[in-house]
C-alpha cells in the first residue's frame, strides 16, 4: 500500500530491466523484493546499487500503463510501514487505467478517463495520477478535474504534462469496493 505522496522524482535510464536512478529516494531501507510505486504503478525491487533501483516489468504491465516504456522522469514512493502517516489516500500502485490530459494550465488539470473508470470519481473524491493523490474538483461525463498547488508541481511530474498526455489513473479503493457491493 501507498499514500499517494510522492517521496522523490527519479529517472528511467534503461527498460530492460527497468532501471531508475532513485533521485532523492532514500535507499537506505530498501531491500530486494520491496514494492516501490513508480509513476502509479507497483514494482518490485530486483536490484539495488549505487542509487538506482532495478524492475522486472511484465508486458501486461507495460500494455496497461504510461509512461514506464521510455525513459524520463518518474514519481517514486516507497510502501507504506505499519505505523506510518496516511497523507494521501490508500493506494495500491494497481493502475485502472490510463487517462489523457485534456487542459493543463495555471494549476488546473482536466483529464479524460476512460469510460469504465469514470463511474468511480466523485467530486471531492480522491484519485491518483501518476503516482500522486489527488482530490477531484469537478466531473463532467468521463472527465474530471484537479487543482495543482506549486508544491505538488515543483516536487513531481505533474509539472511536465502536456495536453494529449497519457497518465496512469487508480480510482478511491473505497470506490471500487463500494460500486462491486451495490452490483452484488
Amino acid at each position: 500500500m501507498f499514500t499517494g505522496i510522492v517521496q522523490a522524482v527519479g529517472h528511467i535510464e534503461k527498460l530492460k530491466p527497468l532501471q531508475v536512478a532513485a533521485g532523492r529516494l532514500p535507499l537506505a531501507d530498501v531491500r530486494i523484493g520491496d514494492s516501490i510505486c513508480v509513476q502509479g504503478c507497483c514494482l518490485t525491487v530486483v536490484r539495488k546499487a549505487k542509487g538506482k533501483l532495478w524492475f522486472d516489468v511484465s508486458k501486461e504491465t507495460l500494455r496497461v500503463t504510461a509512461g514506464l516504456e521510455r525513459p524520463g522522469g518518474v514519481n517514486l514512493e516507497k510502501s507504506l510501514g505499519l505505523g506510518d502517516r496516511l497523507g494521501g489516500h490508500l493506494v495500491t500502485g494497481h493502475v485502472d487505467g490510463v487517462g489523457t490530459v485534456l487542459a493543463h494550465k495555471n494549476g488546473f488539470l482536466r483529464v479524460k478517463a476512460p469510460n469504465a473508470l469514470s463511474r468511480y470519481i466523485a467530486r471531492k473524491g480522491s484519485i491518483c495520477i501518476d503516482g500522486v493523490s489527488l482530490t477531484v474538483n469537478r466531473v463532467k461525463g468521463r472527465s474530471f478535474e484537479v487543482n495543482l498547488i506549486p508544491h505538488t508541481l515543483k516536487v513531481t511530474t505533474l509539472g511536465r504534462l502536456a495536453k494529449g498526455d497519457a497518465v496512469n489513473l487508480e480510482v478511491d479503493l473505497v470506490a471500487r469496493y463500494v460500486a462491486r457491493l451495490l452490483m452484488s
